[in-house]
């Protein structure tokens, strides 16, 4: 359903199709039904959404933040918002000064349902400031594979002298030139940021991000992905649009004494290795605060392999899953995590300790099961736990 905000206007629920990833995460975590898509749009119906907001703390770049003032009985069809580039122009009565400071004070409720996922003590992030009208332009200035298994490319784009502030955790979008077979635009698609927030290489204005190519579904059927074939093939001095940056809850704690308990697979390090590169730079701790769980097929499937089992384990201390390897029994980030069931508790428990998990939807799932199992095995409720973290704003969840 849409949100009333006065008698003869409500605010409908819509997705601004300029900012969306198409990511899906939206989708999976309406239990209304609410959203749907199609090859190109991801659209709400408005007979079937309550304006729970769940959907909010999922999205990774705000464009299901998006409200859109109409006459009650005159939705926005869903044929309507498929067939939508951009968001409609808006209707006059959208401009009423009594409407208007109504739906500001509901903005604002909705506003802190997003960032109440974010720690007390991370840094305020900036998002929006780069639009598909006003891209940003950077250059790629590395192009290599922190892998030698798969197909997967650590690109680092330099700003020059605009000024593009990001924080570990967040996203940014990309813009690949030309249309669709039907003349559209390409879609934005949204990318973790993969390097801490004063660079690459600390002290330049540049972003790292970690994307693979795309050439199949999770079917296995060919699919050439079209933006991670334009980032992949894209040469050392190329130029990109960029747009965003995005994300307000995905954010990592700044105080002393905190902890990161991080969760990932395959390209699911990107945040991570954001978030160690900043706290290896600039520790709030003298060490043993940062634990990895991370899994792939085999070391050559794993993105930074290298350098991670460089760190010395005072630092980082790195858990690995492989399930592909040779004569070995196949093992999941969830199996890690029961491998080490008393470390994993104390760290539920330590209210200084925050969890991110990101990959794909199915790890996600079961990471929850194992924290359930581990949970029994001391005598806890993990559901309540699981309530008490996000009050605490200490889980955060990025799948897709």
């Amino acid at each position: 359903m849409t949100m009333n905000i006065a008698t003869a206007i409500k605010f409908q629920h819509v997705i601004d199709p300029e900012d969306c990833a198409r990511c899906g995460s939206c989708e999976m975590e309406c239990e209304r039904g609410a959203i749907s898509h199609d090859e190109r749009n991801y659209v709400v119906d408005p007979a079937k959404c309550e304006t729970c907001l769940k959907c909010l703390a999922v999205c990774s770049t705000g464009s299901i933040d998006c409200w859109l003032p109409v006459q009650p009985g005159n939705e926005f069809s869903l044929a309507e918002q498929l067939a939508w580039d951009a968001l409609p122009q808006q209707p006059a009565h959208a401009a009423d000064a009594a409407v208007q400071k109504t739906f500001s004070s509901a903005a604002a409720v909705i506003a802190d349902a997003v960032l109440h996922a974010a720690p007390i003590s991370a840094a305020p992030p900036q998002v929006n400031l780069f639009s598909a009208h006003a891209p940003a332009v950077a250059t790629v200035v590395e192009s290599w594979r922190p892998t030698s298994g798969n197909d997967i490319r650590h690109i680092v784009l330099d700003f020059g002298d605009q000024v593009f502030p990001v924080l570990e955790g967040q996203t940014i979008g990309i813009l690949t030139p030309g249309g669709d077979a039907d003349g559209r635009p390409h879609a934005m698609r949204a990318y973790s940021v993969a390097s801490a927030r004063d660079g690459e290489h600390a002290g330049g204005n540049t972003v790292a991000l970690t994307v693979k190519r795309i050439v199949e579904n999770y079917a296995g059927e060919p699919v050439r992905g079209v933006c991670s074939n334009y980032l992949c093939d894209m040469g050392v001095g190329e130029r990109v649009q960029v747009v965003g940056p995005y994300g307000q809850s995905f954010l990592a704690p700044n105080a002393p004494g905190t902890k990161i308990l991080m969760i990932c697979t395959g390209t699911g390090i990107a945040p991570m290795r954001g978030m160690i590169e900043r706290r290896c730079r600039h520790p709030v701790n003298e060490g043993d605060d940062l634990f990895l769980f991370y899994g792939a097929r085999s070391p050559a499937d794993m993105p930074y392999y290298d350098d991670l089992i460089k760190l010395p384990p005072r630092r980082l201390d790195l858990n690995l899953a492989f399930s592909r390897l040779p004569s070995r029994t196949r093992e999941y980030v969830q199996d890690l995590l029961l491998r080490r069931a008393a470390l994993v508790m104390d760290l539920l428990r330590d209210e200084q300790c925050y969890i991110y998990l990101c990959g794909v939807r199915g790890m996600e799932a079961a990471v929850m099961q194992a924290c359930a199992e581990i949970c029994g095995m001391y005598d806890t409720d993990w559901s309540a736990l699981e309530t008490q973290l996000r009050a605490q704003r200490r889980l955060h969840i990025e799948t897709y």
